[in-house]
């Protein structure tokens, strides 16, 4: 609901996650990215600065409702800075692992919320002339789908350089007080009867789909899902209340395996990541010692509830739905079925509308209740999930920045509370990347994910992969006989001869039989059969 032309006021469901971060645990999402070649940072500078009319949102701060009451409003920062979110540095080594480090290192920093919550990092220094963007912004800012948006706004779909603007970034001015403080509880009153109603409303077209969908498959489908949704959670190794720092690492696998495992086995493209998922969990767990027969991994999938027209909206626009899942199952095709089936059976029971409505109810609590309950929450030894895995499609082709292609792009998701180790998954330019983010208590050898996804997606590509077709046998050459000449008879009486050289012989033979000699070689060469 926008309040003022400089005021836009979060959802409820971006103020849980501001309301929910807590000093030394960040709520940020972000990405690291290469790029071909040294990209210089003051024309890196003027290119964000020309970028930032597209999305004035990024020129705005969170400022707290009047007296606490209502939601949060976005308006803009008085005192802009770009150089507050754009900065520069360089790599010691020039390493794959310095990069990381650095990742984990900013993605665990907690952001200034005196200012518009994001940042852009330029790495230099990488070996192989590359340069590495560093990518971060507040949870309550955008989800994974917006962040991809953005991303599509600061880099470009042709290696041509574009045009820089000469005209300088203006910022609006903020509102004054008062107009701040009429509008902030005119607004607040007005967000709280908008959100009872949109609850209501939700509940109506839940009770409305399933009259349509037979009231008893309904109330089954239903019975079966509460249990789904409120089953306690057995903890893993890496299920303890997080402390930081954190560390980052990445791997990638070609998206044109995940989809030729897809159409092998009749699945989706998400079941076949969340079954690689679950079965690098498992070795990692196995690694460590650990009994994995009869155990489960509960894992926390966000669901994009956007429609087909809005899929670059700002802010949060998702659901949460758990899906709990065998890990102890080691065949790959199995596995891939387990999670099949149960991902299609959340589907048909609604299970992201169901926890969205839920959601909604929560969100009707007033927000000082919301901002005051958020950090005790998130330090509180309670595990819902045992991780996050979220998987966002990017672009299928190669994006440039000042026309320096991106090679490879690895996202981001937050850790905190117990679930100390979490996924996210990006597809981008024809490759599918996972960004591993853990505390470095909790899972202080987390470079091993990057082994043990690759080992667990070779694993399943070979399990799926029809059998090559069976080779022709291949036809014997008939056995070559000698043509019998027969012998002419000797004539009664020969005439005397005048005797022929040897050479004029062999000259002889080869002029006249060699061309019989060379048909007969072509006439029996082998022939390839395919």
């Amino acid at each position: 609901m926008k309040t003022h032309e400089n005021g836009e006021r979060l959802s409820w469901g971006d103020s849980v996650f501001l309301n929910l971060e807590r000093e030394g645990m960040p709520l940020n999402v972000g990405s690291v990215s290469l790029l071909e070649g040294k990209i210089p940072f003051q024309a890196y500078l003027r290119f964000v600065e020309s970028k930032l009319p597209q999305i004035p949102r990024y020129l705005k701060r969170v400022v707290s409702a009047p007296l606490n009451i209502g939601l949060p409003i976005w308006d803009y920062d008085p005192e802009f800075d770009l150089r507050n979110h754009v900065r520069e540095v360089m790599l010691k080594n020039g390493t794959d692992r310095d990069l990381k480090a650095i990742a984990g290192k900013l993605f665990g920093k907690v952001m200034d919320r005196r200012h518009p919550l994001w940042d852009l990092t330029l790495v230099q220094g990488l070996k192989g002339d590359r340069t590495g963007l560093i990518f971060r912004m507040h949870h309550c800012l955008a989800d994974g789908i917006a962040g991809v948006g953005l991303m599509n706004v600061l880099m470009d779909a042709s290696p041509a350089t574009p045009p820089l603007p000469r005209k300088k970034l203006r910022v609006p001015p903020p509102r004054d007080a008062a107009t701040a403080l009429v509008e902030g509880l005119a607004g607040s009153y007005s967000d709280l009867i908008n959100r009872i109603l949109s609850a209501w409303s939700g509940a109506l077209n839940m009770a409305e789909g399933t009259m349509a969908t037979g009231g008893h498959l309904a109330a089954e489908e239903l019975s079966r899902l509460l249990p789904e949704l409120t089953t306690t959670t057995e903890r893993l190794r890496f299920n303890v209340i997080y402390r930081g720092p954190q560390k980052f690492a990445w791997a990638e696998i070609p998206l044109a395996d995940v989809k030729a495992i897809r159409h092998a086995s009749g699945s989706s493209v998400n079941d076949v990541l969340l079954a690689l998922v679950t079965a690098t969990i498992r070795r990692y767990s196995e690694h460590h010692g650990d009994q994995v027969k009869g155990r489960l991994i509960r894992i926390m999938v966000p669901v994009n509830l956007r429609g087909s027209d809005n899929r670059e909206n700002s802010g949060n626009h998702i659901s949460l739905v758990p899906v709990t899942l065998p890990l102890d199952i080691r065949s790959p095709k199995r596995l891939l079925a387990a999670v099949h089936k149960k991902t299609e059976f959340l589907k048909r029971a609604h299970a992201a509308e169901f926890v969205s409505l839920v959601g909604g109810l929560i969100g009707i609590f007033p927000g000082p209740m919301q901002a005051l309950a958020g950090p005790m929450i998130s330090q509180v030894p309670f595990t819902p999930f045992n991780m996050v895995c979220t998987s966002v499609p990017g672009p299928q082709f190669p994006l440039y920045l000042l026309g320096h292609k991106m090679l490879h792009w690895y996202p981001y998701v937050p850790i905190g509370g117990e679930m100390a180790v979490n996924c996210a998954i990006l597809s981008y330019n024809g490759m599918v990347y996972f960004g591993f983010s853990g505390d470095v208590h909790a899972a202080p050898d987390l470079w091993r994910l990057e082994k043990f996804v690759k080992q667990s997606f070779v694993e399943l590509r070979d399990a799926t992969r029809p059998p090559a077709p069976r080779k022709k046998a291949e036809r014997k050459k008939p056995a070559r006989t000698k043509k019998r000449v027969s012998k002419p008879a000797e004539p009664a009486a020969t005439p005397a001869r005048t005797p022929i050289p040897l050479t004029a012989v062999r000259s002889s033979f080869e002029s006249t039989a060699a061309p019989e000699a060379t048909e007969a070689k072509e006439k029996f060469r082998p022939q390839l059969i395919a």
